[in-house]
């Protein structure tokens, strides 16, 4: 991969995030996670991400939720002229997503990735016997 993500999230949902995508995807060396734990604020964070960010060239974020701290931390830093692509409520789907764009070296509409893989599963399967039935 030559772009690098970084997940961020309130407590270690980021890092239970990358564990489990590699569970499906296999280790991911370009994969960074920033988390923020209950005992710190937002100069913690801010601390943090740069610390993991300073070496790495071209990055993705994505947050867990549009408006949390590491969220907020991240935009004011694009606020300042940082030009980092921050996209907010993460999943799995958008993971894996960026990880076939870089391999494939394509670009890819996170948000549609996120957003095609929410469903309501019973109405799915209820589709699916209505279906057979016919």
């Amino acid at each position: 991969m030559s772009r690098s993500l970084v997940l961020i999230s309130h407590g270690r949902f980021c890092e239970g995030l990358k564990e489990s995508t590699e569970m499906i995807m296999g280790p991911q060396d370009n994969i960074y996670t920033v988390a923020l734990l209950p005992s710190e604020g937002q100069d913690d964070f801010r601390k943090k991400f740069e610390d993991v960010t300073k070496d790495l060239d071209d990055y993705v974020v994505f947050a867990d939720l549009m408006g949390g701290t590491p969220c907020n931390v991240v935009s004011r830093l694009i606020l300042e002229g940082k030009n980092i692509p921050l996209y907010a409520g993460m999943n799995m789907p958008m993971v894996i997503g960026f990880i076939n764009a870089e391999l494939i070296g394509e670009e890819k509409d996170y948000i549609k990735a996120a957003t095609n893989n929410v469903a309501y599963v019973n109405e799915v399967i209820s589709n699916v016997d209505d279906d057979e039935d016919e």
